[in-house]
């Protein structure tokens, strides 16, 4: 089964809408956005256009997924390449589903001293946490299915499909 659960014009307004709140939270102070790879990129590329403060932009790769399942080893793949210390940092992630991965980025970020640190997430599965996570900015909260699009993928495909949907039958 392959349907479509959010559409791109859907996606487009709360990308706009999330874009506002960031904004007005951060209208005075300047963003670095840290985008984790690969799954983020498109939502990233949308949300910075919809930000008002200036935005410096790093990326980080961190991995745990073997297809649809989480291995439970978090791995940094690709760190940054700027110093935190005393910024202002807004992690962007495409889903946050056990918490596990955004746990061990926290704890790696937080030993780099910045200002302050709060999370973007396109998507949320709040079903599916096993460890707490604060996140401030959330576009949509979905229920435990499998979700392609928008930059999300399975196996490295359907990342170019610009809705969000639940495939089951790979």
């Amino acid at each position: 089964m392959n349907y479509i659960l959010i559409d791109k014009d859907t996606i487009k307004r709360r990308v706009q809408d999330l874009g506002r709140q960031i904004s007005n939270d951060y209208s005075d102070c300047e963003i670095h956005m840290i985008v984790l790879l690969k799954g983020s990129f498109i939502f990233a590329s949308d949300l910075i256009r919809e930000l008002t403060p200036n935005v410096r932009v790093e990326f980080m790769k961190l991995s745990s997924y073997d297809g649809q399942n989480s291995s439970g080893q978090i791995k940094i793949d690709q760190d940054l390449d700027c110093d935190i210390h005393n910024k202002h940092v807004l992690i962007v992630e495409d889903i946050v589903d056990t918490g596990l991965t955004l746990n061990t980025l926290l704890d790696v970020l937080h030993q780099r001293k910045p200002a302050s640190i709060e999370i973007c997430s396109f998507l949320d599965k709040p079903s599916r946490r096993e460890a707490p996570v604060n996140v401030k900015y959330i576009g949509f909260a979905i229920e435990n299915v499998f979700v392609v699009g928008y930059g999300m993928d399975y196996c490295q495909m359907w990342r170019q499909c610009p809705d969000i949907r639940v495939i089951d039958d790979h």
